[in-house]
């Protein structure tokens, strides 16, 4: 098997017989070897009924249904499970991924690259979206160090290694990017079409923005710091506690100067309450560095 399609699908009976045609005519021209791995994450239209008259007409369709809504990430990994293909493709099944960009992808696999992202260079989404993305994808970037423009697109495309080592979970989907690049992949984006959605709407509310920076944050974590917890808990606590002692040398300096503290006690109490956080950080940085160090000396 040469390609594997994995397509999440959530309510979309009205795009899926439309997107399936446009797979075939994208890939006919390949001449390669393909299937096409749809994921029913607890639809409650029409859409397992039309996946299941594709299966019926086309050999090359398979289908995984969930007893419910279980999420993104877990709908790709289980399609990244069962995907047989050397390189494997998601996109999603709105219709504003647009097949006739699969060989774009598939030349830059052939380039050797393993992992290619798609970038919705010009979104056609309202402002709402774009901007609040827009920022997401600059955090993202910003704090992982990894040089992408669009995080989240579900264009994408991976050689079969990089997906074996993906651990999905929650909202994980959106920093596969961060994951195959702590992993030593290579990877790349490239600008793709991306179209107005003409039916439905989207699945995702504001509230997968604070998800979203929560998982970022666990993902910066354990990308950068899994190996030397101390840098991060350190390097906050000697901050926090700085800021507690220069505090404290300036009230020090107003007891001594002018005798009294000139009604700074909350100020007093922040800079030792800061100083006491900063000296618990520290310790807890030590105390992660020790664990780190006895796990690798039992594996070794």
């Amino acid at each position: 098997m040469d390609i594997s399609f994995v397509i999440p699908v959530k309510d979309e009976e009205k795009t899926l017989e439309a997107l399936y045609g446009e797979i075939l005519a994208a890939t006919k021209p390949l001449k390669k070897s393909f299937e096409i791995i749809f994921i029913d994450d607890g639809s409650t239209d029409n859409s397992l009924e039309i996946m299941e008259k594709l299966r019926k007409k086309d050999k090359q369709v398979s289908i995984i249904k969930f007893r419910g809504n279980f999420g993104k990430s877990e709908a790709l990994s289980s399609g990244f499970n069962q995907a047989k293909g050397k390189i494997i493709i998601t996109m999603d099944a709105d219709l504003q991924d647009d097949p006739a960009e699969i060989p774009k992808f598939l030349t830059k696999i052939n380039q050797n690259y393993d992992f290619v992202c798609g970038w919705k260079k010009e979104r056609e989404d309202p402002l709402s979206k774009v901007i609040p993305s827009r920022f997401w994808n600059f955090l993202a970037s910003t704090l992982s160090g990894v040089k992408l423009h669009d995080f989240n697109c579900g264009f994408k495309a991976y050689k079969k290694e990089v997906v074996k080592s993906l651990p999905l979970y929650g909202e994980l989907y959106r920093l596969i990017p961060i994951l195959v690049a702590e992993n030593k992949f290579k990877i790349t984006e490239i600008p793709v079409r991306h179209r107005p959605r003409k039916f439905g709407q989207s699945k995702f509310g504001w509230d997968r923005f604070l998800k979203g920076f929560l998982d970022l944050i666990t993902i910066v974590f354990l990308t950068k710091f899994i190996r030397r917890p101390a840098h991060f808990f350190g390097s906050i606590g000697v901050v926090l506690f700085f800021i507690g002692f220069i505090i404290g040398c300036y009230i020090s300096y107003l007891r001594f100067s002018f005798g009294n503290i000139q009604g700074r006690q909350p100020l007093l109490l922040g800079g030792i309450l800061l100083m006491v956080i900063g000296v618990q950080l520290f310790s807890t940085g030590l105390l992660a560095e020790m664990i780190t160090y006895l796990n690798r000396k039992k594996a070794t």
